[in-house]
């Protein structure tokens, strides 16, 4: 990981900084870092929007995002000194001639005379991600001379595979691959970052992590939440599209990768690429042979979803990864809103016994790795109860985040992002091919479920566990889903 020079200052252009995403994740984040002494001396943030407010307005209004995170607050000298770095410039990204105001008002801030490096992140509706860009271009505010330009955008990138080719030939007109950072705050999260050090640290558990040993693999994100005001944007994009493309198979490449040889950004990526690259393909036609999808019960009701709507808020589907680790090993991934849970969790099954000495039945084991809310990780095993006859039980071995560091709080995953894109370092952000590669597998599933001809989706009650035919999904394969590993 690089650092910054000494010699240079760095601004954090945050556009679209009046939005959601500023006050409730990238500002607290940021404070946190500063906070930590992360940040270092010459930082500063500036914000753009539409929105007409003076700098201290939108100081103002970012305190109040403060208290709605779920960041740890800074006490009020902090927050004052922090607030001190943070400046406002009224504007339109789709306005070259708003952009030019912008870098003037930047040349004003950086004028300690020394090269100021910049990070421009994209808090934007996606349809702005393209202008933006060109204008960043445009104006010449992307070009490196003595000092580093680079770019984070948000998902969703792209709406499909032939969109996010679109966007990432747009992006490349003006940014090199190694400036562009495309964030999926899931591959922030500690215990996703964890799974590496779990696999690779320990020689324990990588022999068996190959198809002679596990029998499915289950990767689970459930939300309590409706889609409630967003019904415009997740009426378009459905469950798929919001989870699947993203976060669900950067979890499946993390589990399924092969070791890089050195944690290097490119080798790392390289590596969850090779994964997607080897996920079976299949047509539209045959999509519901591997995917189901429901509807929760009144979503038809919700304000902006128009009538008829077939958009899904839960799906299921079944991944097979045709290479010499994983052949014949089921990826389950499943997702789903306003369920009766929070929960995202990756549960390992090994297979059976060949041979069980044992009168007693017994369950498999099982290795699980809570994500959220119960960050750690546990392992099922067999173990014989105490006195009397030969009788087994499951029992557990856990490791939880808040036990075993002294409480220590868990930074948010937009902490860990935003340092790692103001050091350069790529490793935890998407690569254009690894978008394109995740596009590639989604959208004849996509089609497939939303033909014509293709089934309607379920329903299920809100606050349930989900629709019974995502039960039957499994059962066909002789299996059912598990969860409810961590503490609750």
């Amino acid at each position: 990981m690089t650092s910054n020079s000494s010699e240079q200052t760095t601004t954090i252009v945050i556009f679209g900084a009046s939005g959601d995403l500023t006050r409730r994740k990238l500002i607290p984040s940021l404070c946190n870092l500063f906070c930590k002494g992360r940040l270092g001396p010459e930082v500063r943030i500036v914000g753009m929007a539409r929105s007409n407010m003076t700098a201290q307005e939108f100081r103002d209004s970012l305190a109040q995002g403060l208290d709605a995170s779920d960041n740890l607050g800074p006490d009020r000298e902090e927050w004052t000194e922090f607030a001190s770095r943070i400046h406002y410039c009224r504007g339109d990204v789709s306005s070259t001639g708003d952009l030019r105001g912008l870098e003037d008002a930047l040349r004003s801030i950086e004028s300690s005379g020394k090269p100021a490096n910049r990070l421009y992140y994209l808090a934007l509706a996606p349809s702005l991600y393209g202008p933006a860009v060109l204008n960043l271009g445009s104006t010449g505010m992307a070009r490196e001379t003595d000092c580093w330009r680079r770019v984070v955008i948000e998902k969703p990138f792209g709406s499909d595979l032939a969109s996010a080719q679109e966007l990432n030939k747009l992006v490349h007109s003006v940014f090199a691959e190694d400036q562009v950072f495309r964030i999926d705050h899931y591959l922030g999260k500690e215990t996703v970052q964890n799974l590496l050090v779990f696999r690779f640290a320990n020689t324990i558990f990588e022999p068996i992590w190959t198809r002679n040993y596990i029998d499915n693999v289950q990767i689970t994100v459930f939300e309590t939440e409706p889609v409630a005001g967003r019904a415009g944007y997740y009426d378009q994009a459905g469950v798929f599209r919001d989870m699947f493309q993203n976060h669900l198979l950067q979890l499946l490449t993390v589990v399924a990768m092969e070791p890089p040889s050195n944690f290097q950004a490119d080798l790392l990526r390289n590596e969850k690429v090779k994964v997607l690259n080897a996920v079976r393909r299949i047509t539209p036609a045959s999509a519901a042979e591997i995917a189901i999808h429901a509807q929760y019960d009144g979503y038809l009701d919700e304000p902006g979803v128009p009538a008829g709507s077939r958009s899904p808020t839960y799906a299921a589907m079944r991944l097979d990864v045709d290479n010499w680790r994983w052949q014949g090993v089921p990826f389950y991934l499943r997702s789903g809103k306003a369920l009766d849970e929070k929960r995202t969790e990756i549960v390992i099954q090994f297979r059976r016994p060949p041979h069980l000495m044992f009168p007693q039945d017994i369950g498999p084991n099982i290795l699980a790795i809570q994500v959220q809310p119960d960050e750690g990780l546990h392992l099922e095993f067999q173990a014989k109860t105490p006195d009397g006859k030969m009788e087994l039980r499951p029992v557990n071995l856990e490791f939880h985040y808040d036990d075993s560091f002294g409480g220590q709080a868990i930074p948010d995953a937009y902490e860990r992002l935003l340092l790692d894109a103001l050091n350069g370092d790529a490793s935890l952000f998407t690569r254009s091919d690894e978008i394109e590669e995740a596009w590639e597998i989604m959208d004849p599933i996509i089609q497939g479920l939303a033909a014509p001809d293709a089934p309607l989706p379920s329903g299920y009650a809100i606050g349930s566990k989900g629709p019974e035919a995502a039960d039957q999904f499994l059962a066909k394969d002789g299996r059912k889903w598990l969860h409810q590993y961590g503490r609750h």
